[in-house]
Order: C-alpha cells, then structure tokens, then sequence
C-alpha cells in the first residue's frame, strides 16, 4: 500500500469517521474512498486537499513529504486571526495552479485581500 493510502485511513479512524462519513463530506462514494485507502485508486491533488481539510491535516502529510501531521501557518505575522479557505476559494486556487505549493496559496491569499482592499478585479 502506498503512504497516502495508509495516511488517509489512519487519520479517518482518528477522526472516528466511516468510509462513508468521509465520502459525504467530500462529496465522493465510499467506494471511491476504499480504493483510496487500499491503494488502488490514487486521488488527484484536488481531492487529497478536500481529504486533508476534513482530516485537518496537510496534503504534504498525506502525500509522504512530511512527518508532521498538524497544520502549521508558513506566514508568521498572521496573529492566529488566519481565517479558513471557503470552498470558493479553495476552487479559485485549483484552477489557478493545482500543484500550488502551501507558500504558493498564500502568496495567492495575499494578492486576493490587496484586490478586495483596492476594491479592483484582478
């Protein structure tokens, strides 16, 4: 099994979610969830990041690149008033550049609240 699979099904047990709880709100099937967790479906990088956002975890855990599981701000001068990508958001930044890296969304965030402060259309 892959460490995505293995990732993904420890951290919905954690959560104490079914296969199917996780699917609903993700808005999947539970097939579609167990060949995730076996392995033999790999989901694409817009579905790992709806995966992690329920497990609250990071897509570079569930992909293996880090050990770390918890979410962690990159921009340290946020005061912890960060608040959470709603599902527009989360759209936008999946069409402008799915493989966008954490630093990347960000960098995207940032360029969105000057717009919405100058009140100007990108």
């Amino acid at each position: 099994m892959s460490i995505t699979a293995d990732r993904i099904k420890e951290l919905r047990k954690q959560k104490q979610l079914t296969q199917q709880g996780l699917a609903d709100k993700i808005e999947a099937s539970r097939d579609t969830i167990t060949k995730y967790e076996n392995g033999r479906r790999i989901p694409k990088l817009a579905m790992i990041s709806l995966i992690a956002d329920v497990l609250d975890t990071t897509v570079d855990y569930l992909q293996g690149k880090t050990d770390n599981a918890l979410k962690t701000s990159h921009n340290g001068s946020n005061n912890g008033d960060e608040q959470p990508l709603t599902d527009a958001q989360k759209q936008v930044a999946y069409f402008i550049d799915p493989s966008a890296t954490q630093e990347d969304i960000e960098q995207i965030k940032k360029l969105v609240e000057i717009a919405k402060l100058s009140k100007r259309r990108l």
